[in-house]
């Protein structure tokens, strides 16, 4: 495992309090229209180093903390969720984002529909419209084409986990991390509003970039290293 600070950082949380909060977000998912039927999973670091996730075949909408299983850093079954029910098969491109980096506490997948169009379509989302995307998400990278549940998919991704909080999975979805639970889910959130908003713009021929120097401004203010 590649690590970045010698050490992976201790969830604040319980086991307990992860295990309502993932529930949480799966139905916010849900009504926001991110996922549909069984779409989509979620993980989270636990206290111990091992992963609680969602289950396969299960709507984000109807989980229920029970539900959910635990896997170790490695994708070997820790415990079964009632119902002996197993993690979803894409759990192996959550596992490739704690493998690369120390810092990740929890990654989001999701089959928004804004951002999963321009999956398809195969566009990156590199439009630097509002201040908040300069500051929060200035890029968002498109993963090449891997099929779905195999090892091409975790590889696909690796390459932007230390200098990206998410990416698009072409002609799949999308897929945020962070060092904590909620965070990789507002990740999600922001994701799919740069992607809405990029669809708007062209709608009404207003793709209107911020200009160089405001863009080098907000930077400055904010510390952040331009790429």
């Amino acid at each position: 495992m590649t690590t970045e600070n010698g050490h992976r950082p201790r969830p604040a949380d319980t086991e307990a309090s992860l295990r309502e909060q993932m529930c949480d977000i799966g139905r916010s998912m849900w009504t926001k229209g991110m996922v549909a039927a069984n779409d989509g999973n979620i993980s989270a670091l636990l206290p111990d180093g091992t992963i609680l996730c969602t289950p396969t075949g299960v709507s984000k909408g109807f989980m229920t903390p029970a539900m959910l299983p635990v896997v170790d850093i490695d994708g070997g079954i820790v415990s079964l969720g009632k119902g002996d029910r197993p993690p979803s098969s894409e759990v192996r491109m959550h596992l490739r984002a704690y493998q690369t980096s120390d810092l990740i506490g929890a990654v989001v997948h999701a089959h928004s529909p804004y951002a999963t169009a321009f999956a398809i379509k195969g566009e990156a989302l590199v439009g630097k419209l509002m201040p908040e995307s300069i500051v929060a998400m200035p890029e968002i990278p498109l993963a090449p084409y891997a099929t779905p549940s195999t090892d091409e998919v975790p590889d696909s991704i690796e390459p932007f986990v230390r200098s990206h909080p998410g990416c698009l999975l072409e002609h799949h979805g999308a897929i945020t991390w962070a060092g904590d639970l909620m965070t990789a889910y507002m990740a999600m959130e922001r994701l799919e509003y740069s992607a809405l908003m990029t669809y708007l713009v062209r709608q009404i021929d207003g793709e209107r970039q911020l200009s160089p120097e405001r863009i080098a401004a907000l930077q400055r203010q904010f510390g952040i290293i331009a790429r």
